[in-house]
């Protein structure tokens, strides 16, 4: 089999029969949110994630991005995930959609003219060419973690929470807390100069949300320049997506877990230099690893985002997560002064 014919298996779709439509209502609010992956309700859910396997020329990687009411989109990646084997190639990387039918199996189906098809089901998709029975390659859904997940901060840290308590932040909301995870639109009391920060965050899942209303929020360092929080999977990896910091630059690759995954940022932060007057001398620069992976290598902000809540300065400046009426949670976050 050969890698166009793999290109065709994962090129097309099959109707079939979907969930309940949503109302007109849900689609103007970017339809359901679920906060909680134990209480999901949507089939979807299930199926949709990472796969990695073997197809009869190599292995390969599939990001399968649910799109509400039994339809997805999906970019497979020669070499294997983003950050697992992809060398970055995007002439190695193909993109399609598929549809959950009545069996609920996604059905990735290819031109009529050679019959072949991928099929999900049970946690598994699976290549087939043309009638054969036995398949010419089989992906095994994975839940990755990173590496720097529950990271244990060092004796110098500053504990910026721990889910006992959100002590160290004030909000516009009188609840700063939701269990024992910290919510977005918060802002730290203390205020920062240079620093490594670590802090982990899941984004919602809402299948039906599009672009920036999907999960949308953000880590500004100094409460000035912005790196992207956003349900990303599977995009192009843009600045104004997750891991992007905004307006200054896109990540390296694009490390977005699926939605409801646990992710994690840490940060080298080195704040701009002014002189005596108040003129700035260095801009502001930051190194990003997202899930364990470098995205942004001693990148340089030379401006705010816009929608910052301080703008560029000598002074020392807040951690804050924004708020853009989306439920994204935080927790494990930690701050080294340096």
């Amino acid at each position: 089999m050969k890698r166009l014919h793999l290109l065709w298996v994962l090129a097309a779709l099959t109707p079939g029969i979907l969930a309940p439509s949503l109302t007109a209502a849900d689609k103007k609010k970017g339809g359901k949110t679920y906060i909680d992956p134990s209480k999901v309700d949507d089939p979807d859910f299930a199926l949709q994630g990472e796969y990695v396997g073997t197809a009869d020329n190599g292995k390969w990687g599939v990001q399968l991005i649910a799109l509400s009411e039994g339809k997805f989109d999906f970019v497979a990646y020669q070499g294997g995930l983003p950050g697992d084997g992809w060398d970055g190639n995007k002439e190695q990387r193909i993109k399609g959609s598929g549809v959950r039918n009545a069996a609920g199996q996604v059905i990735l189906k290819s031109d009529p003219d050679n019959g072949s098809k991928g099929v999900v089901e049970k946690g598994t998709l699976k290549l087939y060419a043309g009638d054969s029975k036995e398949p010419f390659g089989e992906l095994k859904r994975v839940q990755r973690e990173s590496s720097t997940l529950g990271k244990v901060a060092p004796k110098d840290a500053i504990i910026l929470f721990d889910g006992s308590n959100a002590d160290a932040w004030t909000g516009k909301k009188d609840t700063l807390m939701e269990g024992d995870l910290l919510v977005q639109g918060v802002t730290s009391k203390e205020k920062f100069q240079d620093f490594h920060l670590h802090l982990e965050f899941r984004t919602p899942f809402k299948p039906a949300a599009r672009g920036q209303g999907r999960g949308n929020s953000g880590f500004y360092a100094q409460g000035r320049y912005e790196v992207q929080i956003l349900d990303s999977f599977g995009l192009e990896g843009e600045q104004n997506e997750c891991g992007g910091i905004y307006s200054v630059g896109k990540p390296l690759v694009n490390m977005c877990y699926p939605p409801l995954a646990w992710q994690t940022y840490d940060v080298d932060f080195q704040a701009a230099r002014y002189d005596d007057e108040g003129k700035k001398t260095k801009d502001a620069r930051l190194t990003v690893l997202h899930n364990g992976v470098v995205i942004h290598q001693d990148i340089v902000a030379d401006h705010s985002t816009t929608a910052s809540p301080l703008k560029e300065g000598k002074e020392a400046g807040p951690v804050f997560f924004q708020d853009h009426g989306n439920p994204v949670r935080f927790r494990n976050v930690w701050l080294v002064k340096k």
